[in-house]
């Protein structure tokens, strides 16, 4: 989920944001010694936390049907929010600001990562991939915070938040009986069988005899 996730907000800031520039587009942690090494236009995509929606979770299996069969049963998806901090690297803040407000009114144009970019069980999930942008960030989390465990000083961010589902492995389903039910009687006292066996007949079956 998460590769793919990666792959549409890359094709959407290309797309939407940075076309027909020459500005890099990465997906490295923006580190002191990362900003040392940019010697071009950069706008950087950085995913610095991921955790689980609970709000959303659901509980059960949801059936998988081939031909009007169950074939197996999927646990029901998790909902997780992936955070990036989308910060532009140019040598002028002036420029930074620049690409900062590109990115900002091209995702806004979006509530959900656009269908033709999704792929794999993305592209399939009955759950789109919400976007939002520059909402304030959870009470037990600050930017500064994120900027010091990389080492780096406080720089203008987008934070970007995509809450996208992750599917689990479909569980197979037993096969069909192939015949009726049945009872089979023992004595409680001695352990035997009782040699008349009773099965069960289908009411059609038994109509048409």
């Amino acid at each position: 989920m998460i590769p793919e996730v990666d792959d549409a907000l890359r094709a959407l800031l290309r797309e939407e944001a940075l076309a027909d520039s020459d500005v890099e587009l990465v997906l490295d942690a923006p580190t002191t010694e990362w900003a040392a090494r940019r010697n071009a236009p950069t706008v950087n995509l950085y995913l610095y936390d991921i955790r689980e929606d609970l709000r959303w979770r659901e509980r059960g299996f949801v059936d998988q049907v081939e031909n009007g069969k169950v074939v197996g049963r999927r646990p029901a998806p998790r909902l997780f929010k992936l955070s990036y901090l989308v910060t532009a690297w140019t040598q002028r803040p002036e420029d930074e600001h620049r690409l900062l407000d590109t990115v900002l009114r091209a995702v806004l144009r979006y509530s959900a990562l656009p269908p033709s970019l999704l792929s794999g069980t993305l592209a399939t999930s009955r759950y789109r991939p919400i976007l939002t942008a520059g909402l304030p960030p959870p009470e037990d989390r600050g930017f500064a915070d994120v900027w010091s465990s990389l080492g780096g000083q406080l720089k203008p961010s987008i934070d970007l938040v995509v809450t996208a589902p992750l599917e689990a492995e479909p569980i197979e389903a037993a096969p069909l009986a192939a015949a009726g039910a049945s009872v089979e009687m023992h004595d409680t006292d001695s352990g035997a069988s009782d040699g008349q066996r009773t099965r069960h007949t289908p009411p059609d079956k038994r109509a048409t005899r």
